[in-house]
């Protein structure tokens, strides 16, 4: 666990510093368990993030976009109410626990001061986020409502007095000497980053591995010294955030953990480091939530289509057989004489090959000999009509497996509101059914909302990130002579460069780009055509999103989330 009570500490110094004696200007909850307050302290406009995700609790400044509900929730309501305008007098931890209360100072409706406290409870799918007041200590509202019935210790219910989390009782990791650490550990029982785990608070297994490592041989003496010298360090405010890599795993802390194997990537705050590696994943969670529905829908009709490909292709393998069936009816015609109803198999000579061989063939003993023969004639028709409808469906269930292979790509790299523009444009093309309520007049198509991203060079980068970004983008908003980018064979995001004569720096940004946001993520030496606007078509009566291009160059590319986010604007 990273976000434990000394990472909570170290938050807390940073957010103080940067927020205490600052005024809150605007509050926004643009999802169910977040909010963002604009603050302005210091001379600067700031954006403090608040999360009681259950997954992805935190707290610290960003500089993420987030998209804001068209009503604010009822809490979002109060905290206008309450906090909009007040000044934060003190940011403080609760002891070294994962708690940080704001001490915010306001008017009230008579315009007499009152003080108000918003607390952040960091506590995995405990979390909370509960606004109350100062001195009564009652809850005006929260982020989460939490019942009698849910836990019997503390109610969390407006009206209801605010009770702190139960204490563990453990000692306070900041204020131990070497004598106080020594009697809390038993140096003959082993474990011993266990027992600083279950001796000190705000300590996680994290950072007890670190001090047991740092201690080498451990013993009453170098364990001591590696604790001590770890608590100084955050005494001091002597933090190096980083993120520690390892294959696909990542680890993050506000100090050096030497026990960790793995490239670390060092950033100048704490929330400069939060904000990066929380990038996406919140919202990612969301996406997976809210499209549950759609992705299982799109597997079902991957799913469903290879499978009809495969009946297609052993139909259509019959199909061609086409010719047996004529030859058949041909010999039958030219041996009437030697055939007699009631026979199941004739025995005929193959005057079509060039040794003579004989053939068998299979007769229906309830048919005259002609009827046998037309009957094979019928099968020849047949077939022959077939092979030209079953190479049409083959076609068509081709473009409808590239298709939901392309909705499949978009769905992992889609926002909440790009998620929405999916739901839409299967409505339409009438996959789902449309859920418009009696009377509701139908909303008029937006514009859609390209993201954009900058070159190092300062060239301007567009990215589609649906069929419908990407229909508007490549159609209508791009000029003929822009540079468009798109992954060779492999189902991504539109990319235009908004120039004609990109360098090939920028050229190669934009194509980590579109390797980035397409299928082909997580590979390496991806291959991205490029070419002019004025090459690519869309071919008439083709599904959304779908082009034809050519004259292109191809590049290859690995994709690197780094300069994706770098690139961002």
């Amino acid at each position: 666990m990273s976000f434990d009570g000394i990472f909570t500490n170290a938050i807390t110094m940073e957010l103080k510093a940067m927020l205490e004696n600052g005024r809150i200007s605007k509050i926004y909850q643009p999802y169910k368990n977040e909010l963002i307050f604009q603050i302005r302290a210091k001379g600067k406009n700031h954006k403090l993030l608040l999360s009681a995700h259950p997954s992805y609790a935190r707290l610290h400044l960003t500089e993420g976009t987030y998209d804001n509900p068209s009503e604010p929730p009822m809490f979002c309501m109060l905290l206008r109410k309450h906090l909009e305008g007040s000044i934060i007098e003190d940011i403080t931890q609760v002891g070294i626990d994962r708690l940080i209360v704001f001490t915010i100072k306001s008017r009230n409706e008579i315009g007499d001061i009152s003080y108000k406290q918003l607390i952040v409870e960091i506590m995995g799918r405990h979390s909370n986020i509960i606004l109350i007041d100062k001195d009564k200590q009652m809850i005006f509202d929260s982020i989460k409502h939490v019942s009698l019935a849910v836990n019997r210790h503390r109610t969390i219910l407006p009206g209801h007095p605010y009770i702190s989390p139960p204490e563990q009782d453990k000692t306070n990791p900041l204020t131990v000497d070497h004598e106080t650490f020594s009697k809390q550990i038993d140096y003959n029982a082993g474990k011993l980053s266990e027992q600083i785990v279950n001796k000190f608070a705000g300590v996680s297994p994290l950072l007890a591995n670190e001090a047991v490592y740092r201690a080498g041989l451990a013993n009453r003496k170098t364990l001591p010294d590696a604790f001590i010298s770890l608590m100084d360090q955050v005494k001091y405010g002597q933090f190096q955030p980083q993120i520690i890599r390892k294959g696909n795993k990542e680890i993050f802390y506000v100090l050096t953990l030497s026990h960790l194997e793995g490239e670390s990537q060092h950033f100048s705050s704490i929330s400069e480091l939060l904000d990066r590696y929380y990038y996406g994943k919140a919202e990612r969670d969301r996406v997976k939530q809210q499209g549950n529905d759609l992705e299982r829908f799109i597997v079902n009709e991957l799913s469903k289509n290879k499978k009809k490909i495969k009946k297609l292709e052993a139909t259509l393998n019959d199909a061609e057989k086409a010719d047996k069936y004529q030859l058949r009816g041909e010999l039958i015609t030219a041996n009437l004489y030697a055939i007699t109803r009631g026979q199941t198999q004739v025995e005929v000579i193959n005057y079509y090959d060039e040794n003579n061989q004989t053939m068998i063939i299979d007769l229906n003993p309830q048919k005259s000999p002609s009827e046998n023969a037309q009957s094979y004639f019928l099968k020849y028709q047949k077939a022959k009509k077939s092979v030209a409808i079953v190479k049409d469906q083959i076609e068509k269930t081709k473009e409808e497996i590239i298709y939901f292979d392309s909705l499949f790509q978009q769905i992992e790299s889609a926002s909440p509101k790009d998620l929405q523009e999916i739901r839409v444009e299967l409505i339409e093309e009438g996959y789902l059914r449309g859920r418009q309520k009696k009377g509701q007049k139908k909303n008029k198509p937006q514009k859609p909302v390209i993201e954009q991203y900058q070159a190092n060079d300062g060239t301007e980068i567009l990215v589609g990130k649906n069929n419908n970004q990407n229909e508007y983008l490549t159609n209508r908003l791009a000029a003929r002579d822009d540079v468009w980018l798109h992954t060779k064979d492999i189902p991504g995001s539109h990319v235009v460069i908004r120039s004609k004569n990109p360098s090939q720096e920028t050229l190669l940004e934009a194509a980590n780009l579109a390797a980035y946001f397409s299928k082909a993520k997580k590979s390496s030496s991806v291959p991205v055509d490029f070419t002019l606007i004025r090459h690519v078509k869309k071919p008439s009566g083709s599904k959304p999103g779908y082009v034809i291009y050519d004259n292109q160059q191809t590049v290859f590319v690995t994709p690197d989330e780094e300069l994706v986010i770098k690139m961002k604007k």
